[in-house]
């Protein structure tokens, strides 16, 4: 059926799936679900829609539950084919699903009907009426919203060799799926390769060869395996087979993704650089699915910090606006909030401020407005947990995190306060937003209506539902505006306290906290007073001579925020620093023969000692998202790409020349793209 699409209650999809991912997570045999409160999908919905036909027409509903359809308050079954006269008729879905997403899909029987589920229909979970969620990924009536959708590749080995009595595989990638093993007939191997005797051979897995060939550390291992059995998803780059010969064995590997369009392109007279960001890409590739996880070995969890790097490398290579949103609504979960994302503090703020970060990508202030109510209540939890001088502190269980350092905590600390500020000025430009909008399309449903009560007193259902592109009624701007109002206040109030408190004059930077006494100074915080624009010219300039230029200030050790100092760097204008570490670091990666990039990377360890991590002898992930920040800082401050209004309706590029000598270069820019060459001293920049 021409756009029709399978619809649900919206930010629901993504509570269901993104449960299942964070569920995903395993350590030696040992499952591992999220320490994190994660919120439940609805159980029973009512969908409705108002049609008004000019002639009759016959549709079928579709739906994942048990249900029926009511169609101007007659009753049908799922399933039925259900013809309306010419005329105007209310149309109610009523479906529930103890184990699943509840969702339906409306089938027309003409490809020119007017009934059909798309996101004109509303969602009722019997508490609030709303537009329904949608994704262009499920447009099919054969599709189950209910299950993810991979597309699946046969990966080879690029050497099969014997070690220590045993098969070593080498895939030459990192793969995110299972191994395919056969016995070739007559092998000593085949000959007890059935369910019946199980335990007959191993699996072990690993990201580097040492992981594989350690049975006792690595994190992956099959035990039990059988011809033809089943295996579990895990991610690899190697496997070993003990005690099996290669020559007795068949193998490769089946990889799964999600279908995600790569619309940037990269190359340069740097073969250094090049190769960095074809290494990005696979990396970012391989941590991009439904939603942005943080890597694909260890956590395989949606982390909120990871997840706002990853929206910042997003339009760089995919410009996919519908992995951010995903994404958001998993981490943020239903309306009320009563704890922080992943449990910490900085990370619900960072996710706050994405919302912005994602209107200016795509320009839709629809998002910020399904948005909006969720924002709030995130502000109220945070400001619940102020002081006397508005400073935002830790409750029992919250982690206040910034980075792995050795910050002072000590009370209130500057980094959380910056934040705080930032959301309280994202906040205020997205209320004036949101009261300033106009326009909506045409022939969809509009229109505020009052609620009905029925004789019971209980509001009745309601029939309509506001477009979340509808501009705000009269009411609504008045309350935005004044939103807008007292969050610019509370940014007024608290960076005069912050810079009462924390502003170190004669150190001419932020200091972590003043309760302890320590006046301590880390990049941290002053790092997010430049990035945010917090900090004033002056002050600026003072934090790159005293905090960023100053060696005795700490360096940032994780590639977290080392993506966040790089950024500062960048927008202070400082590339060489970016262009030198993009080369040792991330270079120095590739000369140890990495095929994505690390978690972290300390070219002072080597041999076994460089794949551990929190105490654990292969801990660290080598296929970690944030490690893909290269294809963001080349695009942004080497290519000179950004917008200059929301969703790049005017957009600037200014390469960064003296870098190179060619370049051959693709960079989304919304809906077009910019191709940028460099060739023979001369510079063309066209769209396309």
């Amino acid at each position: 059926m021409k756009n029709a699409v399978w619809i649900w209650y919206p930010g629901d999809f993504e509570l269901y799936h993104g449960m299942k991912q964070n569920f995903r997570r395993e350590e030696r045999g040992l499952g591992w679900p999220a320490f994190w409160k994660m919120d439940d999908w609805r159980k029973n919905l009512r969908f409705f829609r108002k049609y008004e036909l000019a002639k009759p027409e016959v549709f079928t509903v579709h739906g994942c539950g048990v249900g029926h359809v009511q169609a101007d308050g007659v009753k049908f079954p799922l399933e039925e084919r259900i013809t309306l006269p010419a005329g105007g008729h209310l149309i109610e879905v009523f479906i529930g699903n103890m184990t699943g997403l509840p969702c339906i899909y409306v089938e027309n029987e003409r490809e020119d009907g007017r009934i059909f589920s798309d996101g004109t229909w509303g969602a009722d979970d019997f508490l609030q009426a709303v537009p329904v969620g949608t994704s262009s990924l499920y447009t099919g009536r054969e599709q189950d919203p209910n299950e993810a959708e991979y597309e699946e590749t046969v990966v080879n080995p690029v050497s099969v060799t014997e070690r220590e009595g045993g098969t070593l595989v080498d895939f030459g990638r990192m793969v995110d799926g299972w191994p395919m093993i056969s016995f070739a007939a007559g092998s000593a191997a085949a000959a007890g390769t059935g369910k019946e005797d199980m335990g007959d051979f191993s699996i072990i897995y690993g990201e580097s060869e040492d992981e594989a060939l350690d049975p006792v550390y690595c994190y992956y291992k099959e035990e039990h395996a059988y011809e033809g059995k089943k295996l579990r998803r895990r991610a690899f780059r190697y496997i070993y087979l003990p005690g099996i010969l290669p020559g007795e064995v068949s193998i490769s590997a089946v990889h799964q993704s999600i279908p995600l369009k790569v619309r940037a392109s990269f190359h340069s007279n740097d073969d250094t650089i090049n190769r960095i960001w074809e290494v990005a890409k696979n990396t970012y590739s391989l941590c991009s699915g439904l939603f942005f996880i943080d890597g694909i070995k260890r956590d395989r969890w949606i982390w909120s910090g990871d997840a706002y790097q990853s929206m910042m490398v997003n339009p760089y290579l995919y410009f996919d606006t519908e992995i951010d949103k995903r994404t958001s609504r998993a981490l943020r979960g239903n309306t009320e909030m009563r704890q922080h994302i992943n449990t910490i503090v900085d990370y619900t703020m960072l996710w706050l401020i994405s919302v912005q970060n994602e209107y200016m990508m795509d320009g839709n202030p629809a998002y910020v407005r399904e948005m909006f109510p969720k924002m709030e209540a995130a502000m109220d939890l945070l400001f619940s947990q102020t002081d006397e001088h508005g400073f935002l502190q830790g409750r029992a269980r919250d982690w206040i995190y910034i980075d792995w350092a050795d910050i002072d905590k000590e009370g209130p600390i500057s980094a959380e306060q910056v934040l705080l500020w930032k959301c309280c000025k994202v906040m205020a430009d997205c209320a004036r937003l949101l009261a300033g909008q106009e326009g909506q399309a045409s022939g969809e449903p509009s229109g505020r209506k009052s609620i009905k009560l029925g004789p019971d007193g209980r509001p009745l259902p309601a029939d309509t539902v506001v477009p979340y592109y509808a501009p705000a009624s009269e009411e609504e701007k008045k309350q935005l505006q004044c939103s807008a109002e007292n969050y610019e206040k509370l940014a007024g109030k608290l960076r005069q306290a912050i810079i009462k408190y924390f502003w170190d004059e004669e150190k001419g930077a932020l200091i972590d906290s003043f309760t302890s006494g320590k006046r301590n100074v880390t990049r941290h915080a002053n790092i997010f007073a430049v990035l945010f624009d917090f900090a004033d010219e002056k002050q600026k300039e003072s934090i790159l001579k005293n905090v960023l230029y100053n060696d005795s200030v700490p360096q940032i050790m994780t590639p977290y925020f080392k993506f966040f100092e790089l950024d500062a760097f960048g927008k202070l204008g400082d590339l060489d620093r970016i262009w030198n570490t993009l080369h040792d670091y991330w270079g120095g990666m590739l000369e140890r023969g990495a095929v994505t990039f690390w978690e972290t990377f300390d070219p002072a360890q080597t041999g076994r000692e460089q794949y551990g991590m929190y105490g654990d002898s292969f801990g660290k992930s080598l296929c970690h998202a944030w490690g893909a920040s290269p294809i963001y800082l080349l695009g942004r401050y080497f290519l000179g790409v950004r917008p200059t209004s929301p969703g790049y309706r005017t957009y600037e590029v200014k390469p960064a020349l003296q870098y190179f000598d060619t370049l051959d270069c693709t960079v989304p820019a919304g809906e077009k793209s910019v191709h940028i060459v460099l060739q023979g001293g001369k510079l063309q920049i066209s769209e396309c």
